[in-house]
């Protein structure tokens, strides 16, 4: 990890925590790259999905902002900081019984037909 990504990750871990937000010098466009992708994530029934590639890519295009490889590498891994903190509030104190968020049993066509109804 670069010294930007654990600036920028730290950065995030302390907005999460509701602390400020201190993105480094010059880092702005990686900081508001990250919030305009993790705005529009997908959900699945598990709860938020990481941001792919593919819409790092879409974003980049449409918005005309150039991104070169460790960009994406700084953006996903701030999104590896968000996806963990996201998680970990799930997490319930000891003894509260909930049902496990991925099940033991493989999806088969049928449980699959069934969750769509």
């Amino acid at each position: 990890m670069t010294r930007l990504q654990r600036l920028l990750c730290a950065s995030l871990k302390a907005h999460l925590d509701g602390g400020r937000a201190m993105p480094p010098e010059g880092s702005g466009i990686l900081w508001r790259a990250f919030l305009a992708l993790s705005r529009t994530r997908s959900t699945g029934a598990n709860g938020p999905n990481a941001i792919t590639f593919t819409e790092i890519e879409a974003w980049s295009r449409l918005t005309r902002t150039p991104l070169e490889p460790h960009h994406v590498e700084t953006i996903t891994a701030m999104d590896e900081v968000w996806m963990a903190k996201v998680y970990a509030r799930q997490n319930l104190p000891e003894g509260t019984k909930a049902l496990p968020q991925r099940s033991k049993e493989a999806m088969t066509p049928t449980l699959f037909d069934l969750a769509l109804r």
